[in-house]
């Protein structure tokens, strides 16, 4: 019995890269870069802990992202149908559109949150590069 167990266990760590590890340090962090992301202008670079395409379905978390738009850089306006996406602005000046249109300016410290339903675009308007973390949950 105990054989199976650490035998499932260890086919578990294996499978699901994000049950295995707590800490992810700058070193750790993977690279994916996207060209005219949702329609949008320029390259979004991401350095990633992990990905929604690394991640199991029965985690809540399913990606978790450093994001840089370069001055006049964008993500096109975008719907999410079944998961949220929320930007944590670290640094730097944009502007985030809302499901309704409305655009409103996000600096340092501000958060956005697209749910259920929700479209959302986020456009760097300023004059240095616009940082923000990522992150991507679903039920």
């Amino acid at each position: 019995m105990k054989k199976v167990f650490l035998f499932a266990l260890a086919a578990l760590l294996v499978a699901s890269p994000a049950l295995a590890q707590q800490v992810y340090t700058k070193d750790d962090l993977k690279t994916w870069d996207r060209e005219k992301t949702a329609g949008g202008e320029g390259t979004l670079y991401g350095r990633y802990s992990f990905t929604r395409h690394d991640n199991t379905d029965g985690l809540a978390i399913k990606e978790i992202g450093w994001m840089t738009l370069q001055p006049g850089a964008s993500i096109g306006m975008h719907k999410h149908t079944d998961n949220e996406d929320v930007y944590v602005i670290v640094s730097g000046e944009g502007t985030f559109t809302d499901s309704e249109g409305k655009k409103t300016i996000v600096r340092d410290g501000d958060i956005t949150i697209a749910r259920p339903g929700d479209s959302h675009a986020l456009a760097n308007t300023g004059k240095t590069p616009l940082i923000f973390l990522n992150f991507i949950g679903k039920k």
